[in-house]
């Protein structure tokens, strides 16, 4: 069972970090980071999977807003928290927004719509999200790269196949369950 999960790993697992990054995707493109430096992905593939999938995404989301503001789920993701503080925030400081937006958990769909629904321009926007998206692909890959080093600094220099899949999927299983928690919190301190 556990060489079936390393080959799908081996096989596809970019597209899996290249689908988890179109949405939130933090502990995706640290899982690629991880596997990136065991060797199992090409560590520029990763980056350059992680930089579409995060670029692509957040383009996406601009494009919801800016063209179906009446869809039901686009009105969906209006109503959500924080929707309004982000729209006021991309209307003041359009450049800083939608550079730093997809660094706070939680905001990144609602910061995208938002984004679409402002005044800003598409070219303004694509330029600022793929610049975002580059070191934001950078920042997170190399959190998993550095991980991926630290793990075999703990277990020694050859890690195994099962090991590398369990310590990859425990890390993006702890990133996920600790981003959840976060936000929850701030979700539950905003409705206070």
């Amino acid at each position: 069972m556990i060489d079936l999960l390393h080959t799908l790993v081996e096989r596809y697992g970019l597209l899996a970090v290249f689908a988890g990054c179109l949405a939130e995707g933090e502990s995706a493109a640290i899982f690629g980071g991880f596997f990136a430096h065991q060797r199992v992905f090409d560590v520029w593939a990763t980056v350059a999977v992680t930089f579409t999938g995060a670029f692509l995404g957040d383009t996406a989301l601009f494009l919801a807003g800016r063209r179906f503001a009446d869809h039901p789920r686009v009105l969906a993701l209006r109503s959500r928290p924080g929707f309004s503080q982000a729209h006021g925030m991309v209307e003041r400081h359009p450049n800083i927004f939608i550079l730093s937006n997809r660094f706070i958990w939680g905001l990144r769909m609602v910061g995208g719509v938002a984004a679409g629904l402002s005044s800003v321009s598409v070219p303004r926007f694509l330029t600022l999200n793929a610049a975002s998206a580059l070191a934001w692909a950078c920042i997170f890959v190399s959190i998993g790269y550095f991980f991926g080093l630290g793990a075999e600094h703990l277990i020694g220099d050859a890690l195994v196949k099962h090991q590398r899949l369990l310590i990859g999927l425990a890390l993006a299983a702890a990133v996920a369950l600790t981003g959840l928690g976060v936000g929850r919190r701030y979700l539950r301190k905003r409705a206070r």
